[in-house]
């Protein structure tokens, strides 16, 4: 009975402490679930925003992660695979933020934007058709094996989110939502 307790506590201990280090992402510009702010929505296409990369935030990244990566991924383009708007590889494992506006030139030293399918290596914010229910928008930061992956700036993001994944600790995603 003692030894059965005792399995449980240090079970217990370790789902709790996992727990309180695990990878979590925030903006300061939005909430899970809310509605993507205009100055974060493209400019073009029909779409009336400031296409401005929004300020984000992430703890709990794992001590032995040796780089981050973040993508923002819309799942409901009529695509037929989604629609990659950003995707931002070898980030420094000590980097805990992005500024607003990051994307255009403030990027932390090292880190690379992969082709999103805009066709450019840089943030492209949301823009769905007209008339579609409102999509959803997941940012997903990620901690890495490797300090840097096989990949250049005229990656796609599926190329880039195969890499991502097959060197990949921990991620922790935030969803937001927009339709016009």
């Amino acid at each position: 009975m003692k030894t059965k307790l005792t399995l449980a506590a240090i079970s217990a201990f370790c789902l709790f402490s996992a727990s309180a280090f695990a990878l979590e992402l925030k903006s300061p510009d939005f909430k899970e679930g809310d509605t993507m702010p205009m100055k974060h929505v493209f400019n073009g296409t029909g779409c009336k925003g400031r296409n401005v990369s929004p300020a984000l935030e992430w703890s709990g990244v794992p001590a032995d992660a040796r780089s981050l990566a973040l993508t923002v991924y819309d799942p409901d383009a009529p695509s037929g695979s989604g629609w990659w708007h950003w995707e931002v590889v070898d980030i420094p494992p000590k980097t805990m933020k992005l500024a607003e506006g990051a994307s255009a030139g403030k990027m932390p030293k090292g880190s690379m934007q992969a082709r999103n399918d805009f066709g450019k290596s840089e943030y492209d914010g949301p823009c769905p058709p007209a008339g579609d229910k409102p999509h959803r928008y997941i940012f997903t930061i990620y901690a890495l094996k490797a300090a840097k992956l096989p990949l250049d700036r005229s990656a796609p993001g599926a190329a880039a989110g195969f890499a991502i994944n097959a060197d990949l600790l921990d991620k922790a995603t935030l969803t937001v939502m927009y339709g016009r």
